[in-house]
């Protein structure tokens, strides 16, 4: 994946845009470190929809609470002092 310093970026935004477009991400740094990848809308889309496809469903959530009735330990700490 080419690297692309910030300012070259900018620079040189529309080949950034060009070069994502044609399927090749483009990374960006920042201060010398990884900030962004500029990628093509459609791949972008298909990582989503992907992302949403593997997320489990509410009822898949609710699920997978254990079944066991098991007892939970409860916290040994007092009340604090209420006045009314």
């Amino acid at each position: 994946m080419p690297v692309w310093p910030l300012q070259d970026a900018k620079n040189r935004f529309s080949a950034v845009v060009a070069a994502a477009m044609e399927g090749e991400p483009q990374r960006v740094t920042r201060r010398g470190k990884p900030a962004v990848v500029v990628l093509a809308d459609k791949e972008y889309e298909r990582l989503r929809h992907l992302e949403q496809a593997k997320a489990p469903t509410f009822v898949e959530h609710l699920l997978a609470m254990p079944q066991d009735d098991g007892e939970f330990e409860r916290l040994k700490v007092k009340p604090r002092d209420v006045d009314f």
